[in-house]
């Protein structure tokens, strides 16, 4: 499976914000989350790092 994790970061710490991340997309309103089960997230953060090995993506709110 290519799905990854949306983490936001706060501080040193990471919250979990959806799981099995399909697609990203940018937005006027923020990024776009959409998992593999059709579930829809407008986040207002930018792509601070993308971690694929570890299936994790990693956001910073602006």
């Amino acid at each position: 499976m290519c799905e990854a994790n949306a983490y936001m970061l706060e501080g040193d710490k990471e919250r979990l914000i959806m799981e099995s991340v399909d697609k990203v997309t940018h937005e006027a309103e923020g990024l776009l989350l959409v998992n593999i089960f059709g579930e829809q997230k407008v986040i207002q953060a930018r792509i601070n790092a993308l971690a694929l090995v570890d299936h994790k993506i990693l956001l910073e709110p602006y």
